[in-house]
C-alpha cells in the first residue's frame, strides 16, 4: 500500500476539544472525540440536574438522556399499553399469494362467528381512495408518471403475499383469528416475478397492463452531452456492478394503531406508533374524506421507525372506519409476521455506474444506470427514493464536474418498498465509493490518495454540484486525515501479513460520505412558562428514540437559562399545534432549533416588557442572562428578577414557525478492519473508526448513539440481512426472526468517534442533521473492507450480504490452492 503520508505517532494541527466548548466562528476546526466525551462527563445524568449547583447544560454538553429513567424502568407509554373501555380488535386477513385473481371471496360465515362485530371487504369501503403516491416525478419523456396505488383492501387481484382482502373486527383477537379462518378465499394463480432483473427480462410476466415491461418511471438527472464528452478524453475508465439488496426495517415496536369515534363532536381520535402526529392525522383525513380537524392524532412513545412509520397502510383506515360504525374504539397491533409482509421494506437497488478519469486520477464524470425495485405498488415515497431523495448525490462529495444518473423503477410481486433510514442516499454514496474504489484498484492508486485528489476543498464552497446541491461548509481532508491517522492506516500492511501468516484475510475500507438532511418545509413549536415555573415545549417533531426530551432541552436552557430539570417535551398531538413536520430525513433537529429559538425569543420579548414594568425601568434599560439562570437585570446594577419569577404571575407563551427549507449536508471519512477465517468463511469485523463533521453539535452522547445505531445496520445490510422470496411463488423465504438475521452486538466493534464541527451558515446555531449518516457510511465502508480482504484470493464476484456462507463458498479455489501449497 502506497504510503499515505501520514504517521500514526506523528503531530498534527488537530486538537481535541471538551465536550461543550463552543465552536461557533471558530476558523480552525477542532477535533471531539468519543473517548473524551466519555472520560470528562461520564456522571452527567437526569439525576445531576442544574439548577441547586448552577451547572450550565447548554448546547454542546453531553448530557445523559432525560427520558431514559422513565423507559428503562419500564414506565414508557406506547400504543398497545393504552386501553380504553370497551375495545375492539382488528385482525387483516391478507392474501397467501403473490399473484391471482381473487376468484371467489365469501365472508357470511366469518360475520356470522361468536364475538364478531364486522367484516369488511372492498365493496363495502365505497369511493375510499387508495394509498397513493406522495412525491410525483416526471420521466425521461417529460410526462408525468402515473404510479400503480394499493387499494385498501384487494378487489379482483392480488399482487404480493400479505396483500390486504378482508378485514376482521371482533371481542378478541383469538376470536378474529377464529373468523378469518371461516372466510372462502379462492384465488387463481398467475405467473411472478419478484427480482429487478427478472421483472425487466422479455417475457416476463406482467403485473399490470399499463406498464409495459413492468417499467413504472424511466428517470433521469444529470446532462448526458458532458458525460459522453469526458469519456470519450478519458485516460481512464472505472466500471462496476453495485447491488443493494432488498431488506427488512424491523423497528423493536410492530406498527399499531388505536383509535375511537366521538359522535358528540364527529371526531376521530387516535394513538398510532408513527414518525409525526400531523402527517398521520392528515393521511388519515385523506382516507376519510374529511377535514384533518375532524381527527386528533397522537404518538406516544414509538419504538423506532426508520422511515417505515412514516408511510400510510391499510389498516388505519380500515380501524377508523369500523370506530365510526361500532361505535367502539378499534385497536390493531400487527405481528411480527405481519411486519415482514405488510410494512415497507427498504434498499434494492441494482447500478451499473461508470466514472472517467484523466491521467493524473482526477475525476472527469460519473455515470450510472440504476434499477430499483417498487414491489407490487408504488408506496407514499416509493418512487422518490431512488430518484427525487438520492439520484443527485452520485459522486459525493468529490469535485465531478460533470453527471449522468438513468432510474428506472418496476415492479414485482413484493411488499412495497419505500425509506428506510436514509432513503436512497446509502445506495448513492454506496455507488460512488464502489467505482472510486474500482478505479483505484485499476489505476494503482491508493484508495486514499485518489479520494484526497478528487475531495472539495474548503475554499470551493458555496460550490453547487453538477446534482444542484449547494454545499455551504465543508472540510472532507481533514476529516479524511484524521480518519486515517486513527485506524493507523500506514500500518496496515505489517497488521494484514501477521494476520496471513496465522492463516486469517485482513482487510481495510475506506469511504468518503455525504447525505442531504433537514427537509422542510415546516415546523412549529410553543414555549409555555407555567406559574410553577415548569416550561413545556410543543413541538411538531416526534422522537422514536433520537432523545428529543434532551437535546430540545438542551437548546431552550441555553436561550432562557431554566434549569433543564424543569424543562418537559410534548410531541405527539395534532391539537396541540397547528402543524408539525414530524421526524424523518434527519430533518428534526435542523428544523426543530430554529422554531426553538424563534419561540423562545418570544418569551424573552414578553418577559422583557414584565420585567421593566417589575422594576419599574423602561425596557431598554434592561437585560437578558441566561447565563445567570434566566434573569432580567438593570444595566450596570444588581437589581434583578428572574423569568420564572415573572411566570408566576401570569405564564409566558412563545411560539416559533418556520416555512421553508435549508437543507443541510453531513458529510466524514469512516474506516473499518476486518478479518476472514477463509476455512470457516467467519467474519470479524475488528475496528470502526470515523471522523463526521455534523457542525455544531448539542450532545455528543446522543449523536453518537445516533452513529452507532445507524452503523449497526448499515453493517447488517453488508453481512447478513437479506428478504429472501421464492422466484416460482413469490413466498417470503425470510418470514420471521427465525430466518432472518440481523447483527448481534457481538459482532461489533467498540466504535472509535470523532467530530469535526464545520458550522453551517445556514441555520442560527450551524447544525447538520446526524440520523442516518452512519447507515449511509458504513455501507460502503465494511464492504469496502471485505472486499479488501478477498483481493488476492481470486474472489471478484460477491454480492451482499457477505455471510459465512457466501464467504466460504466463494473461498472453496483458495483454500484448495492453499492446501495444495501445503
Amino acid at each position: 500500500m502506497p504510503d499515505s503520508g501520514l504517521q500514526p505517532d506523528s503531530e498534527t494541527s488537530l486538537k481535541l476539544v471538551a465536550p461543550g466548548t463552543h465552536i461557533m466562528g471558530s476558523r480552525r476546526p477542532r477535533l471531539l472525540t468519543s473517548r473524551d466525551c466519555r472520560s470528562r462527563w461520564a456522571g452527567r445524568s437526569a439525576r445531576n440536574l442544574p439548577g441547586s449547583d448552577g451547572m450550565k447544560f447548554g448546547v454542546g454538553q453531553p448530557v445523559r438522556r432525560l427520558e431514559d429513567p422513565r423507559l428503562l424502568t419500564g414506565r414508557g407509554r406506547y400504543v398497545d399499553d393504552i386501553a380504553l373501555p370497551g375495545t375492539l380488535i382488528g385482525h387483516v386477513l391478507r392474501s397467501p399469494v403473490a399473484h391471482g385473481r381473487i376468484v371467489a371471496l365469501d365472508v357470511e360465515a366469518a360475520r356470522a362467528a361468536p364475538g364478531v362485530h364486522l367484516v369488511l371487504t372492498a365493496d363495502d369501503l365505497g369511493d375510499m381512495p387508495p394509498i397513493s403516491s406522495r412525491f410525483p416525478i416526471t420521466g425521461r419523456d417529460g410526462q408525468p408518471v402515473d404510479p400503480p396505488t394499493l387499494p385498501r383492501l384487494a378487489t379482483d387481484r392480488v399482487r404480493f403475499v400479505g396483500q390486504p382482502v378482508a378485514w376482521i373486527v371482533a371481542e378478541s383477537r383469538n376470536a378474529a383469528l377464529d373468523a378469518a379462518e371461516l372466510v372462502e378465499l379462492e384465488i387463481e394463480d398467475l405467473p411472478v416475478v419478484t427480482g429487478t432483473a427478472d421483472a425487466l427480462a422479455g417475457g416476463a410476466p406482467q403485473l399490470y397492463d399499463n406498464l409495459p415491461g413492468n417499467v413504472v418511471y424511466d428517470w433521469e438527472i444529470g446532462d448526458a452531452g458532458p458525460v459522453e464528452a469526458a469519456f470519450a478524453r478519458a485516460a481512464h475508465v472505472a466500471r462496476c456492478r453495485v447491488v443493494n439488496q432488498r431488506v427488512v426495517v424491523n423497528s423493536l415496536e410492530p406498527r399499531a394503531f388505536l383509535v375511537r369515534y366521538l359522535s358528540d363532536t364527529g371526531r376521530w381520535e387516535f394513538w398510532m406508533s408513527n414518525q409525526g402526529a400531523h402527517s398521520a392525522r392528515d393521511a388519515l383525513a385523506r382516507a376519510l374524506n374529511v377535514e384533518p380537524a375532524r381527527i386528533r392524532a397522537h404518538t406516544p412513545d414509538v419504538g423506532g421507525g426508520f422511515g417505515m412509520k412514516l408511510m400510510e397502510y391499510s389498516e388505519y383506515a380500515l380501524a377508523a372506519v369500523s370506530a365510526q360504525r361500532l361505535g367502539r374504539p378499534v385497536k390493531w397491533v400487527g405481528e411480527r409476521s405481519e411486519s415482514f409482509v405488510s410494512d415497507t421494506q427498504g434498499r434494492d437497488l441494482d447500478t451499473d455506474v461508470e466514472a472517467a478519469f484523466d491521467a493524473s486520477g482526477r475525476v472527469l464524470a460519473m455515470r450510472a444506470d440504476s434499477r430499483s425495485n417498487l414491489g407490487a405498488y408504488a408506496s407514499s415515497a416509493g418512487m422518490a427514493v431512488h430518484t427525487l431523495f438520492s439520484a443527485g448525490l452520485l459522486g459525493g462529495m468529490y469535485d465531478v464536474p460533470a453527471m449522468y444518473h438513468r432510474v428506472r423503477g418496476v415492479v414485482s410481486n413484493t411488499p412495497p418498498a419505500d425509506a428506510y433510514r436514509g432513503a436512497g442516499r446509502p445506495e448513492a454514496i454506496h455507488v460512488t465509493e464502489q467505482v472510486m474504489a474500482r478505479a483505484a484498484a485499476d489505476m494503482s492508486i491508493d484508495p486514499a490518495e485518489l479520494r484526497r485528489r478528487n475531495l472539495l476543498r474548503p475554499d470551493q464552497v458555496p460550490y453547487r454540484t453538477v446534482g444542484g446541491l449547494t454545499f455551504d461548509s465543508l472540510d472532507p481532508e481533514t476529516n479524511l486525515d484524521a480518519t486515517l491517522q486513527r485506524i493507523d492506516y500506514t500500518g496496515f500492511p505489517a497488521r494484514r501479513a501477521e494476520a496471513e501468516a496465522s492463516g486469517m484475510l485482513r482487510g481495510i475500507g475506506i469511504a468518503y460520505y455525504f447525505e442531504r438532511t433537514g427537509g422542510g418545509p415546516f415546523e412549529n413549536a410553543r414555549l409555555t412558562l407555567g406559574a410553577d415555573g415548569r416550561l413545556t415545549i410543543a413541538i411538531g417533531t416526534q422522537s422514536n428514540g433520537q432523545g428529543h426530551a434532551t437535546a430540545w432541552a438542551q437548546i431552550v436552557h441555553e436561550k432562557l437559562g431554566l434549569p433543564i430539570g424543569d424543562i418537559e417535551l410534548l410531541e405527539g398531538d395534532s391539537d396541540a399545534l397547528p402543524g408539525g413536520g414530524g421526524t424523518g430525513g434527519s430533518r428534526s433537529l435542523v428544523m426543530a432549533h430554529r422554531v426553538l429559538i424563534k419561540a423562545a425569543e418570544e418569551v424573552i420579548e414578553k418577559g422583557l416588557a414584565r420585567a421593566a414594568e417589575h422594576l419599574e425601568v423602561a425596557a431598554r434599560d434592561v437585560e437578558f442572562l441566561p447565563g445567570e439562570g434566566g434573569v432580567f437585570r438593570i444595566r450596570g446594577t444588581d437589581l434583578q428578577v428572574g423569568l420564572a419569577e415573572l411566570a408566576a404571575e401570569a405564564p409566558i407563551e412563545g411560539m416559533g414557525e418556520v416555512n421553508d427549507t435549508h437543507p443541510t449536508f453531513p458529510n466524514g471519512a469512516h474506516a473499518a478492519e476486518v478479518e476472514i477465517d477463509p476455512e470457516t468463511g467467519a467474519l470479524s469485523l475488528l475496528r470502526y473508526v470515523f471522523t463526521d463533521d455534523f457542525g455544531t453539535v448539542i450532545n455528543p452522547l446522543l449523536v453518537e448513539g445516533q452513529i452507532h445505531g445507524g452503523v449497526a445496520q448499515g453493517a447488517g445490510q453488508v453481512i447478513c440481512e437479506q428478504a429472501v422470496f421464492d422466484p416460482q411463488t413469490g413466498q417470503p423465504l425470510t418470514g420471521s426472526f427465525m430466518d432472518y438475521a440481523m447483527p448481534r452486538a457481538d459482532q461489533l466493534p467498540f466504535l472509535e468517534s470523532a467530530f469535526n464541527p464545520v458550522p453551517s451558515p445556514s441555520n442560527p446555531l450551524g447544525v447538520k442533521g446526524c440520523g442516518e449518516a452512519g447507515s449511509v457510511a458504513a455501507i460502503p465502508t465494511i464492504s469496502l473492507a471485505i472486499q479488501n480482504a478477498l483481493e488476492h484470493t481470486g474472489v471478484t464476484q460477491l454480492t451482499p450480504p457477505f455471510t459465512p456462507l457466501r464467504l466460504w463458498q466463494a473461498l472453496a479455489d483458495y483454500r484448495n490452492q492453499r492446501h495444495t501449497a501445503r
